[in-house]
């Protein structure tokens, strides 16, 4: 006689401790869910901001966090996390002042404070162990899902953003507006699985990371975003390397034959992926029109330094100052169309490098504050490996892939948010007090 076999069903108090864990993170999960909302503007450049449903769960969140700070009557940050994260202050304060017009720079001051010291902080903060980091690195990886399924829809049906005559590019929610917005969402998901795949976690847990960064990687390649693209390479390479040599070659192997059979064999994209990745080694022999506005918004950083080399030209200055000191190669704006969108000129507010944007606004001291406190993370977020993988190799690839990114994009857009939020997980591993596990 065949006996019957029965499942366990969750028992009664895992289920109310899921569901405690859940609540206690909402005013975060919030924030993530919330970029699923199409934006109503285009997104601006530099220190501007968007005004996001987002931006405002953000807002909520610092607040929801403040009450809960004050109404424990504990000291919330050790000394070490809040030098760690009020260092960019210094020199976001000492540029506002300087600036030829102070008030101008008040928007700056308050979207700078926001992104890299209030959001990080209330998540350090509302994260008080290994599974809430979990809990919300998973939400991230369920976004990058959402929005790279519609990205790979706006790509098969022809109406993402115009890309080379044709409606193609995956752009997710995000619009023609803010094309780098999908591809930094689904770069943050594929950093996030394979940290987990990586780590020593359950096998399911493994298993189930490594059958989504495998569909994340689709719309990654249909962004056709450069600068994502190299990013999350060497992003990915850091964290193989600190899983181990032998394990780092098998994942290369694995990754680049999925390629091959995504790119090559189903023809994803693979002529315009081809000539874009081909693009990416013509920047000085051939650049097309954007490496030009690029490089030349670049030496216009780099003469607005010059002039003011300790506290900048003031934040919010670069597009100010943009014209005096750019070339004539720079063009008016950058073309936006399709996703639902009409044709439109794209100003050009920001030199797309935030390292550029930051020397130019804020001048050599605020650069070397606000890097400082980016290389604190990222040093005492590798010096914690040994404490436990999954969340080393996570926290170490996402601050990983925005330092370098960083060299080709600045804040701005609707997806700047999540940014904070990244910031945030990676500093509760760096900062936070962690038992081994």
């Amino acid at each position: 006689m065949a006996t019957a076999v029965t499942v366990p069903a969750p028992a009664p108090e895992e289920l109310r401790e899921w569901a405690r864990r859940v609540g206690a993170l909402s005013p975060v999960l919030a924030v993530i869910v919330l970029l699923l909302v199409p934006g109503s503007g285009g997104a601006q450049g530099g220190t501007g901001g968007t005004g996001t449903v987002a931006d405002a769960a953000s807002g909520l969140l610092v607040l929801i966090c403040l009450v809960r700070v004050l109404r424990g009557g504990a000291r919330p940050l050790t000394r070490t996390a809040a030098v760690v994260l009020g260092l960019p202050v210094l020199g976001i304060c000492l540029a506002a002042i300087t600036s030829d017009d102070p008030a101008a720079s008040l928007p700056g001051v308050a979207r700078y404070v926001q992104i890299f010291v209030l959001v990080p902080g209330a998540v350090l903060l509302l994260i008080r162990d290994r599974r809430d980091f979990a809990v919300v690195a998973w939400g991230l990886v369920g976004l990058a899902l959402l929005q790279g399924s519609v990205g790979v829809g706006q790509y098969l049906t022809g109406t993402g953003a115009s890309y080379m005559g044709e409606d193609i590019r995956a752009v997710g929610t995000f619009g023609p507006t803010d094309v780098m917005g999908m591809a930094t969402v689904v770069s943050y998901g594929l950093i996030v699985v394979t940290g987990i795949a990586l780590g020593s976690g359950p096998g399911r847990t493994r298993t189930a990371a490594l059958v989504c960064a495998g569909l994340l990687f689709v719309p990654l390649v249909l962004s056709f975003s450069r600068g994502a693209w190299i990013a999350t390479v060497l992003a990915c390479g850091v964290q193989l390397l600190l899983s181990g040599p032998r394990r780092a070659a098998l994942v290369a192997l694995a990754a680049g034959a999925l390629g091959v059979v995504l790119v090559g064999g189903l023809g994803i994209g693979s002529a315009m992926v081809k000539d874009r990745v081909a693009s990416i080694t013509q920047v000085t022999a051939a650049p097309d029109q954007s490496v030009t506005d690029r490089y030349t918004m670049w030496a216009a950083a780099g003469r607005m330094w010059s002039a003011e080399p300790v506290t900048g030209v003031g934040l919010k200055g670069f597009p100010q100052y943009r014209d005096s000191h750019a070339s004539l190669a720079l063009s008016s704006g950058s073309d936006t169309a399709g996703a639902g969108a009409a044709f439109a000129r794209q100003p050009l507010l920001s030199p797309h490098n935030m390292y550029l944007l930051v020397l130019s606004e804020q001048g050599l001291f605020g650069l070397l504050a606000l890097v400082g406190s980016w290389l604190a993370l990222l040093v005492r977020a590798l010096r914690r490996r040994r404490l436990g993988a999954d969340c080393a190799l996570v926290a170490t690839g996402l601050l990983a892939w925005q330092l370098i990114d960083f060299f080709y994009a600045d804040i701005g857009g609707p997806s700047t948010v999540l940014m904070s939020v990244v910031l945030g997980l990676a500093a509760w591993w760096a900062l936070a007090e962690v038992r081994r596990a």
